[in-house]
């Protein structure tokens, strides 16, 4: 099982590479929408790692695979300009799956 990076940031791809994990660059939705489609046709893709910038971009069609419990399952992760509102996206996907304000 592999791993793949969608990115609108040159540096954290870059890292990723790395790492060994391959991934895009993305900057409009329709390339992350693209990308995520690519990920998930993919069998041999287990984790998919997505930049807050992309996440942004695509963020319902994401939502939907982190709630499938399916494959692959997704991650966000800052890019360069800083963390962002990450913590705040995981509280608000829990509020919405089971209905409990944390």
């Amino acid at each position: 099982m592999r791993w793949f990076c969608i990115s609108n940031d040159a540096d954290v791809l870059t890292g990723m590479r790395l790492a060994g994990i391959d991934g895009v660059m993305a900057g409009t939705a329709a390339e992350v929408d693209a990308a995520v489609t690519r990920a998930v046709q993919d069998e041999g893709i287990a984790v998919l790692i997505v930049t807050e910038g992309c996440y942004k971009l695509c963020r319902e069609r994401l939502d939907a695979i982190k709630l499938s419990a399916g494959r692959p399952l997704v991650n966000m992760v800052a890019d360069s300009r800083g963390a962002g509102k990450i913590s705040g996206s995981i509280t608000r996907l829990i509020r919405e799956a089971i209905g409990i304000r944390l």
